[in-house]
């Protein structure tokens, strides 16, 4: 049972000594930062770092990005279905397809009248 383990261990074992050897060569052989540069200045989110720290994201931003990550998610699971479309019935898995993306888009017509998808 462990003989099935040792390839991985192998390449675990070779991945940790090349990144550690990458790391090492670079930290000898690579340019060092100069401090006090504006590069060196952190820049999240398109936010300088001047940037009040108690500025309040709209409550619509955090409705999109999730409205987003919502029928994002609902497209993924679109991807299994239509790789068993071949080897089940079709005609009832092309139809379960349409019903769920007809589904998808009254919640999106539903969403985009209610206003969620407006920036103010």
């Amino acid at each position: 049972m462990l003989r099935s383990y040792i390839p991985a261990l192998v390449f675990i074992g070779l991945g940790a000594i090349v990144s550690s050897a990458l790391v090492a060569v670079n930290a000898f052989l690579g340019r060092k930062r100069r401090t006090g540069t504006v590069k060196g200045d952190p820049y999240e989110s398109g936010l300088p770092s001047e940037f009040s720290r108690t500025f309040r994201w709209g409550v619509s931003f955090y409705m999109v990005a999730m409205l987003f990550i919502l029928f994002d998610i609902e497209v993924i699971f679109l991807y299994p279905v239509g790789v068993i479309l071949n080897a089940a019935d079709s005609v009832f898995v092309l139809a379960e397809i349409l019903v769920f993306v007809a589904l998808l888009l009254v919640a999106l017509i539903y969403v985009w009248r209610r206003g969620a998808l407006d920036w103010r």
